[in-house]
């Protein structure tokens, strides 16, 4: 059992997010809440405020959770000015933290800023190269987190949750307090070389006591990384907000004549629902009835989405209704005849693990329709618990639609068995039992 100065246990994890809490990361929110119930104490960090397309209708979940959230203070955008302005206008707020952290520990905060200014320099494409100024901004965070946990004699571990941006503070953090950590990566966050370069990635999974990752095609890469790295697949599990409305009772709403089809996700490229506005076209053009629904707030994709849509003559029906909060979203999941998630793997190798709303449509009964892409797989047989088809195939997830309505006996099958897989792998009490015990292997 690790000790502090005192002599006193320090059995307390100090989470650190991007932000918190967001709206698509209830995942993470329930993981907290339940390590909490574990008996896992958790001092809760988030590097900057919630995005204003993160926040949303309440999360129940978020009022489960005992944890107290410290929030980094905001900055203006580095990206958008010049280091030189930046640093006058956010350097006051990270002051008070650099001195107290420069007098407790002046080597290893100077270690610290050797190995950002390193990183930097080792980012340049060519040796003349201005160093990425963003690299201030992580040694800053990472000096708050640092103070901040100094202050806390009862934290014994710090966990990451995203490979960039917030394990980079934890890691430098780590160098300034001589605590150890982790890390959980999730999908882009461990595939994007710009966001994440390799040879950064495999640095901080080597300082690390080890690191989660939630598919086994995400292990193979992150071995593929750092093979002396140690590395957990443990998967997300079903939401707390979610079990607990589907534990309740889960009816299915009967068919009204039309294909009800359903996708879950923010507009963004890598969950392929233009591919699903071009199956609807197909299902027009065929004289199929049916009614489509993409729920989630807009991404980088809405636009074109919505271009799409009049193009194809289907504004009455493929709705964008936006966001919704988690019942809604639950009785959403009960009313579609098919839940459809057809993502890809863009150029820049961003992509998605397994979907959540995935698992949630599952866990539900709706039958489903989605790609072999990343761990999606790991999921869902085809043919046994859903459908797969190639991506990027609009004729090939228009013929599987209407393979589902047409066989009512494979579609039952198809909801049956995805529910029996939900309960039978990605119970999210039995991943965090699994993660607190990672806990207590480092803190031994």
């Amino acid at each position: 059992m690790a000790l502090n100065d005192n002599g006193q246990s320090r059995r307390a994890v100090a989470y650190v997010l991007m932000a918190y809490p967001r709206l698509s990361e209830t995942y993470i929110t329930s993981e907290i809440h339940r390590l909490e119930q574990t008996g896992t104490e958790v001092r809760l960090f988030a590097v900057k405020p919630v995005e204003p397309w993160e926040q949303g209708p309440p999360q129940p979940v978020v009022d489960l959770v005992q944890a107290e959230p410290h929030v980094m203070p905001a900055r203006t955008s580095l990206t958008e000015q010049p280091l030189r302005q930046w640093l006058p206008q956010n350097f006051g707020d990270f002051w008070p933290a650099l001195r107290r952290t420069l007098r407790s520990r002046p080597l290893r905060v100077a270690r610290a800023a050797g190995a950002a200014a390193a990183e930097a320099l080792r980012e340049r494409k060519q040796w003349a190269e201005r160093p990425p100024k963003l690299y201030v901004r992580h040694f800053l965070r990472a000096v708050y987190l640092a103070d901040a946990l100094l202050r806390d004699p009862s934290v014994g571990h710090m966990h990451g949750h995203y490979a960039h941006d917030s394990t980079t503070a934890v890691w430098m953090a780590s160098m300034m307090t001589g605590l150890p950590f982790s890390f959980t990566g999730h999908a882009r966050d461990i595939y994007d070389e710009v966001r994440t370069p390799r040879h950064f990635l495999r640095r901080k999974m080597l300082a690390a006591e080890f690191i989660v990752t939630c598919t086994d095609a995400n292990v193979q890469h992150l071995r593929d990384v750092a093979p002396e790295a140690k590395v957990e697949r443990i998967y997300h599990g079903l939401g707390e907000d979610t079990s607990a409305l589907l534990d309740k009772g889960i009816e299915r709403i009967g068919r009204n004549g039309h294909m009800r089809l359903l996708g879950v996700g923010r507009l963004v490229r890598k969950k392929g629902f233009d591919v699903l506005v071009d199956a609807c076209g197909v299902l027009a053009e065929r004289d199929i009835p049916f009614e489509a629904q993409i729920i989630g707030p807009d991404g980088d994709h809405a636009d074109e989405l919505r271009a799409r849509i009049a193009d194809l003559g289907l504004e009455d029906r493929v709705l964008l209704p936006g966001r919704m909060g988690q019942t809604d979203l639950c009785d959403a999941f009960r009313r579609a005849d098919i839940f459809c998630m057809p993502c890809k793997v863009l150029d820049n190798n961003d992509r998605d693990g397994i979907p959540n709303v995935l698992v949630e449509a599952m866990a539900s009964g709706a039958p489903i329709v989605s790609t072999p892409v990343s761990g999606i797989p790991e999921l869902v047989t085809d043919g046994d618990n859903g459908l797969l088809v190639a991506p990027g195939d609009a004729e090939a997830f228009a013929d599987a639609l209407v393979r589902i309505e047409d066989d009512r006996a494979l579609a039952e099958q198809l909801g049956r068995r995805a529910q029996e897989t939900i309960r039978e792998h990605f119970d999210g009490r039995n991943s965090a039992k699994r993660l607190a015990g990672l806990f207590r292997e480092v803190s031994a």
